[in-house]
């Protein structure tokens, strides 16, 4: 086996833009894929053919399976043997691939080539009775145990068996590059995977309280940062001190509004590393409702000091789906680990769950903002995962 096929949906539909995202997807799975050497990629009709220059051993394609099973805007991928255009050689080779199979089967074809002579449905039954009368399988048209797939091209057929599944969505750094607000929480890497699966190239900011507070959190979001690395591609991350900034803000302010004028300069610092980094965005992990910051009057409030928009993907999401998702993409295991967060520093008793902008925005007068923006992204440390 020297071929794997991994088929795309959405990018289909690009019109005029479309090979822009088939190449940008083709040559991320030539940067990700590392166990094996590729000779050629090409893209057609809704496929990207991946040959590589040798024939795959099982713990190789094992491998490549993995890294596959992470790339966006694949939404399947599989293995897969060639045969000449003409019915006799994709029987042989079918029967070859089949062998050992137990079960019952499905022949699925996709007829790409117009001019082979058999339809799809023909070639089906073909193939099937070929296999049935070799092997004595039954067929099951409606619930398979085994579903061999045949993609007739132009110059060559493609066989394989056992499609695996893709995550979808758009290739990664296709769509610009935004600003994820990190906290080591279980909600805001979930929402940075989420952009990173609509094609964003995501940076990520942390804000900290250390020498205040452990490193624990610092440590964290590098962890989270390093597994969301592994679905986008090398990842950037800043490391921005924020312990000086809430002493102002405790110093000078009332105790209630602290958390929201936390959250509005977080968003100010993060909005001047996002002209920085030539950005278009900000990403946060916000979720209507989920904790005093983000009832919709305070939500309000922290929307209004940002020059960029401020994404949201899991807003309108139950706290129970975030962590079914921050499960699957594996982070909700680091996420839940203990640690001590900037915004447990200096945190009032009883914080403003439905706070007026103005109000707000006046004690936030009390403060020298540029001063404390300037100084804490000068400060910052910037990693690179």
């Amino acid at each position: 086996m020297k071929h794997i096929i991994a088929h795309y949906h959405e990018i289909i539909l690009k019109g005029k833009n479309r090979s822009r995202f088939e190449e940008r997807l083709a040559s991320n799975i030539k940067n990700k894929i590392t166990a094996v050497k590729i000779s050629n990629t090409t893209h057609r009709e809704g496929r990207i053919i991946v040959e590589f220059e040798k024939d795959l051993t099982d713990q190789e394609f094992l491998k490549i399976k993995e890294q596959l099973s992470k790339i966006f805007g694949i939404t399947s991928f599989l293995p897969m043997e060639t045969a000449e255009p003409t019915i006799e050689s994709i029987i042989k080779t079918a029967e070859e691939i089949f062998n050992n199979a137990k079960g019952s089967f499905a022949i699925r074809t996709k007829r790409s080539n117009k001019k082979f002579p058999h339809t799809s449905e023909k070639t089906n039954a073909l193939v099937g009775k070929a296999i049935q009368d070799k092997f004595g399988n039954p067929v099951d048209l409606s619930n398979p145990e085994n579903t061999l797939f045949i993609e007739i091209l132009e110059k060559k057929v493609y066989l394989g068996m056992n499609r695996f599944k893709g995550l979808g969505g758009l290739p990664g750094g296709i769509s610009g590059k935004v600003i994820a607000m990190l906290s080591g929480g279980i909600d805001s890497p979930v929402a940075a995977w989420k952009l990173a699966k609509r094609g964003c190239e995501v940076v990520f900011v942390h804000f900290h309280s250390y020498p205040h507070t452990s490193k624990a959190s610092i440590n964290k979001v590098k962890e989270l940062a390093k597994i969301i690395s592994e679905y986008q591609g090398k990842s950037k991350i800043y490391l921005v001190p924020f312990a000086e900034v809430q002493r102002e803000v405790v110093m000078k302010t009332i105790p209630k509004y602290r958390v929201l004028l936390y959250r509005r300069l977080m968003v100010k610092i993060a909005d001047a590393i996002a002209k920085k980094e030539k950005a278009l965005a900000l990403v946060t992990g916000e979720s209507v409702g989920q904790v005093a910051s983000q009832t919709l009057p305070n939500l309000q409030v922290t929307e209004d000091t940002a020059s960029l928009p401020i994404f949201r993907p899991l807003i309108g999401e139950d706290k129970e789906d975030i962590i079914n998702l921050a499960k699957q993409i594996n982070t909700y295991e680091t996420s839940i680990i203990p640690h001590d967060d900037c915004c447990t520093l200096f945190i009032p008793k009883n914080p403003a769950t439905g706070a007026n902008l103005e109000i707000v925005k006046k004690e936030e007068e009390k403060l020298d903002v540029e001063n404390l923006i300037k100084t804490a992204i000068k400060n910052s440390e910037i990693e690179k995962i």
